[in-house]
């Protein structure tokens, strides 16, 4: 079902879209008046998140937050959900030997690419005290989270998807709305990831180079230009990343796959001996069978240093 758009489906699933949002409203309140328990913590803890299903580019933000204060000397742990991922009861420590079928691929990239400690738990609470058990860190970001209201935060950072927005503003199920838009006014910070907008803090995901998946090698962002080339994304929203190839001139055959997906060998299993240029996300699910023709495009997110500093401020 298309969550951009209002069709007969869409309309059919308002009455339940308007239960969703009246048990969302009392819940909200719940925690409000103390009749759930918030649980708060000695350290900071940032969270990134989002107020539509989907992907909108939060992964990439917790990665680039988590990169900026290292670079300012903190020690920083990450807790996620784990989407993808098999791991179903209390806390899971994951690095970069995990195994991304049991603790999802975003917190394995996380891990990966940064170095830090990733806690995986349904319960984000739990994660964060477990995690505060094994580590001495100075600030913990929460990779989503944000309507987990029973995990205490200094900071919320809202992701929106500068092109996609809010689809067809409807709660879920007949849309992609997980709460109000009125979040935004409430939130420390709003990123609008891909495009601009009024007092949104915009953000791009740039390419850096293609690495090829056995050595490790880069190569330029030329380095396929011209050629033809399997492009393989399980991710939010696919498109991005083949028209961010068809811009880089790769003659790409675009092979969309779910979100988190959890790839096979034979997933990636072509007729011809062309290349195939995944994305990062990819990349930590594929690597135990890659081979020669397998390459993943880095980036790196481009956001305002003034920012990032004003985050800082506010730890």
């Amino acid at each position: 079902m298309d969550l951009s758009r209002r069709g007969v489906v869409n309309y059919a699933l308002l009455p339940i879209s308007g239960f969703f949002y009246v048990l969302s409203k009392i819940r909200k309140a719940f925690y409000r008046l103390g009749i759930f328990r918030v649980n708060q913590f000695d350290i900071p803890i940032v969270v990134v998140g989002n107020i539509t299903v989907g992907g909108s580019g939060k992964t990439p933000v917790v990665i680039k937050l988590v990169e900026y204060l290292q670079q300012q000397g903190k020690k920083v742990g990450v807790v996620s959900r784990g989407y993808g991922g098999s791991h179903e009861s209390g806390s899971l420590l994951v690095d970069s030997n995990s195994n991304p079928t049991v603790s999802g691929d975003e917190p394995l990239l996380i891990a990966t690419q940064t170095g830090v400690a990733v806690m995986v738990n349904k319960n984000r609470s739990e994660a964060v005290t477990d995690l505060l058990k094994q580590q001495a860190l100075d600030v913990i970001i929460s990779d989503d989270g944000l309507q987990h209201y029973g995990m205490g935060r200094s900071i919320e950072v809202v992701v929106v998807d500068g092109n996609r927005r809010f689809g067809n503003n409807f709660y879920l199920p007949a849309g992609p709305l997980r709460e109000s838009q009125a979040k935004l006014k409430q939130v420390d910070f709003v990123i609008n990831n891909g495009s601009t907008f009024p007092g949104e803090i915009s953000a791009k995901l740039m390419p850096v180079s293609f690495v090829h998946l056995l050595s490790g090698k880069e190569r330029p962002l030329d380095y396929f230009k011209g050629q033809y080339c399997h492009g393989a994304a399980g991710i939010g929203d696919p498109d991005r990343f083949f028209n961010t190839l068809d811009g880089l001139g790769v003659k790409v055959e675009r092979h969309a796959f779910m979100d988190h997906y959890q790839y096979q060998a034979n997933d990636l299993k072509f007729e011809d001996n062309h290349p195939i240029i995944m994305t990062a996300k990819d990349w930590v699910k594929c690597k135990k069978f890659a081979n020669e023709q397998m390459f993943y495009l880095k980036v790196d997110l481009e956001i305002s240093e003034n920012f990032l500093n004003k985050l800082l401020a506010k730890l």
